[in-house]
């Protein structure tokens, strides 16, 4: 509780509220330059992460078999011309740091529930984020958090002040913070108004010192973490500011009319076409897409009931013939992704897609039963040996699969061997 004497504070809460309320208008404002000009030498590595709230039939996901020579499953019969190309885990999951059924899924990046956050150094930070802070002011974005479909499965992306990113969910949104060129005017304006939120971030720090020096323990750690946020979103006044007067890439893509008005097998594609361009133009390494529920707008899909509806299947034949339709049709997405990747050479003679890790799972294992153990997870591209199904501990307590984000960490060119829950690398998979 704060002290009576010598504070105002509805006046310091009016502060943060001004700093905090900012938070949403910089993400958006947060925009590319010109196309990626590089080297052999300095082609960088890419991350993209694919959340399906509601996950995958496990009987339809996970091959039965081991190692490369396993029967395709159902799923992934969608991307058999990948096979050499992708790894499928089993016997990965977060343990006990992220069970709670649908509220368990936003800890599929980070393995830590937002309510546990509290306990670790870096809060409940998802892998993604991690990386964006190894990337920092190379690109535009340091990270891009993208949505397709409705619910709160799609916060995946969280920082280390265990705040949720909040995705951008529409298309024309999207190819405008990549593409549209800013009028003069509107840059000046733009300029003007980083320079006065900066300006009040300072104010309010003015008065963190000063509480700091005037409330007790535990209000200490709260005013900590919060100053934690505010040296987050000057580091995105700073970059914001050095890449207003840079030009975003001229690309040969337009979406099309009323995008955003697209039923939903029609709009999914196009999330994948301008995460390709984000990262060909190099407006961004690091993106997350979360497919979460897709509610009432499926058209396109023969299906008689709602996604959340038919994951509930009971085993009955005719639920899991629908609920197959979805997932098989995410697949397929994801398989028509990957060929898009590599079809873009890059200056070090590979692909995209060698360039580029994709990771397609869910924060949920099992969603008939709200299970989040045995996550799905399917890792693709970015340099490693792939072509086989890896099975881990089936024991009590199964393999982290944050020791799987340790090793794409490193990857991706970072020094660490931890990250959140890990106890190191993922074993078996190497580099090729």
């Amino acid at each position: 509780m704060l002290p009576s004497t010598g504070l105002n504070r509805r006046s310091f809460l009016r502060g943060v509220g001004g700093a905090m309320m900012s938070l949403p208008y910089l993400d958006a404002m947060a925009c590319r330059a010109s196309a990626l000009e590089s080297t052999a030498a300095d082609v960088p590595m890419r991350m993209v992460c694919m959340g399906a709230s509601l996950g995958f039939v496990p009987k339809l996901f996970f091959p039965e078999k081991t190692g490369r020579d396993y029967e395709t499953p159902l799923l992934l019969k969608p991307l058999e011309e990948h096979r050499n190309d992708y790894t499928v885990f089993s016997g990965l999951d977060h343990g006990n740091n992220a069970q709670g059924g649908h509220r368990g899924v936003h800890a599929f990046l980070s393995g830590v529930l937002s309510k546990n956050a509290s306990g670790f150094t870096e809060a409940n930070i998802s892998v993604d984020q991690k990386a964006a802070q190894f990337v920092g002011a190379e690109t535009r974005y340091p990270s891009m958090q993208f949505a397709a479909g409705t619910g709160s499965g799609s916060l995946i992306s969280w920082s280390n002040a265990g705040v949720a990113t909040p995705p951008i969910d529409k298309l024309s949104t999207i190819y405008s913070l990549l593409f549209r060129q800013i009028d003069p005017k509107e840059q000046q304006a733009t300029g003007n108004r980083y320079s006065a939120q900066s300006s009040i971030l300072d104010l309010v720090k003015t008065d963190a010192d000063y509480l700091m020096k005037k409330i007790g323990k535990r209000d200490q750690q709260k005013l900590d973490q919060y100053f934690t946020s505010v040296r987050e979103v000057e580091k995105q006044l700073t970059q914001s500011k050095a890449w207003l007067s840079k030009e975003k890439p001229n690309v040969n893509y337009e979406l099309p009319d009323g995008a955003d008005q697209l039923d939903f097998v029609d709009r999914v594609p196009l999330y994948y076409d301008l995460i390709t361009l984000a990262l060909q133009t190099d407006s961004t390494r690091i993106i997350t897409l979360g497919l979460s529920d897709i509610g009432g707008n499926y058209g396109g899909f023969d299906i008689t009931r709602g996604h959340h509806q038919l994951t509930h299947h009971g085993k009955v034949p005719s639920y899991l013939d629908e609920l197959t339709i979805i997932e098989k049709f995410h697949t397929t997405q994801y398989g028509r992704f990957l060929s898009q990747l590599k079809a873009v050479d890059e200056p070090n003679g590979k692909t995209l897609f060698d360039n580029t890790m994709t990771l397609l799972g869910s924060g949920m294992g099992n969603a008939s039963s709200h299970s989040n153990k045995n996550l799905p997870l399917l890792l693709a591209g970015g340099g490693f040996q792939h072509g086989e199904h890896k099975l881990y501990s089936k024991e009590k307590f199964a393999t982290p699969a944050n020791n799987l984000f340790v090793s794409m960490l490193q990857r991706f060119g970072m020094e660490t061997d931890q990250f959140n829950t890990a106890n190191g690398t993922l074993t078996g998979l190497e580099v090729a």
